[in-house]
């Protein structure tokens, strides 16, 4: 529901070196050869051997970065497309983000050189889930209207081959308000006969759990929940939850909240982390149908696999506990979630 969920009341959730060495920097920058694995973020950069004084990254190698990256801030638009295109990197994107790719691929190079031993991670998940719901909703929403989710999309990303591999898709029959408002028809595309021919929520989600063990997520392989922004979550999924009279999944208590992703990564404030606005930073269009829950949730894909190109490295950032929205801190251990399981009633 991208923008319209932001008008929806949330009152339940809370939520230096010698100019020697910066020559022999500059140098490196343009002589780097192409690389094809995904680069770590800037944030959460691997250190290069166990001794204490990595950890306030004062280990030789990021001080070559840093001077390779200021060189890089001084370098035009088309100076950087033509080095990007050398590298057989990506050259779409506004200035910023070619800029934010060049510096990823740049210290990927330097910490595969420079590690003595284990080497970086290149990505802390197998798999992405992607979610996206459509909910009921009014034009003007009154504070008290519960919101029910209609449509249950989920897109998975193969963090490995950078791909979608796979979607689901079913629709959902609202119980408290089961007729739709043509609002809400017009916005979604979602019809009345589409929900009225649908399960109701728990039985969905036990088809979406049995999608989620069929793949082997969350006991052979190592996966997250992504969403655009922290409503899916914190606000349909914990309502929806306590309208089904079942408790909230347990392997949907952590996601990563993309826009945080996307704004931290690329340095951008929270008014350019729309799913439009970050589409067309990335030099990326909509496709498909806006508003359908899993158009949606494809275009949320193809951002996170063009962060995961860049060089972020995607991890959980938010969580509901007690029914509450909170943040997981970037000093956090890094856990995939856990092995789906069928809901179980409210006690």
């Amino acid at each position: 529901m991208d923008e319209h969920k932001e008008n929806i009341h949330t009152e339940d959730v809370n939520g230096k070196m010698s100019n020697t060495r910066e020559e022999e920097e500059v140098s490196f920058l343009f002589t780097m050869k192409p690389c094809s694995r995904i680069c770590p973020d800037e944030e959460s950069a691997p250190q290069v051997s166990p001794s204490p004084s990595n950890s306030d990254f004062s280990h030789p190698v990021y001080k070559e970065i840093a001077v390779a990256n200021g060189h890089i801030n001084r370098m035009t638009k088309e100076e950087l497309r033509i080095k990007l295109a050398e590298l057989q990197l990506d050259t779409r994107g506004v200035k910023d983000v070619m800029k934010k790719r060049l510096k990823s691929h740049y210290k990927k190079q330097k910490l595969m050189q420079s590690a003595t031993e284990g080497g970086p991670t290149d990505t802390f998940y197998d798999y992405i889930c992607v979610v996206d719901f459509e909910a009921t909703c009014e034009e003007d929403n009154p504070s008290d209207f519960h919101h029910e989710i209609i449509e249950f999309p989920m897109v998975l990303i193969n963090t490995h081959t950078l791909e979608i591999v796979d979607s689901f898709q079913e629709y959902v029959k609202p119980e408290m308000n089961p007729q739709l408002s043509d609002f809400c028809v017009k916005l979604t595309g979602i019809t009345q006969k589409l929900v009225d021919e649908a399960e109701l929520f728990p039985e969905v989600l036990q088809r979406v759990v049995a999608w989620l063990q069929e793949r082997e997520l969350g006991t052979k392989y190592k996966y997250a929940i992504l969403t655009d922004g922290a409503w899916d979550m914190s606000k349909f999924l914990n309502i929806q939850c306590r309208l089904s009279k079942i408790r909230y999944p347990h392997f949907a208590k952590k996601w990563i909240n993309i826009r945080k992703s996307y704004g931290n990564f690329y340095k951008v404030p929270r008014t350019q982390t729309k799913l439009s606005t970050m589409l067309e930073k990335l030099g990326l269009k909509y496709e498909g149908r806006p508003h359908s829950g899993l158009d949606d949730s494809r275009n949320i894909a193809r951002i996170a696999l063009r962060m995961l190109q860049d060089g972020c490295q995607l991890r959980a950032n938010e969580r509901m506990h007690a029914g509450q929205l909170l943040s997981v801190p970037s000093s956090a251990p890094v856990e995939g979630a856990p092995a789906p399981h069928n809901p179980r009633s409210r006690d």
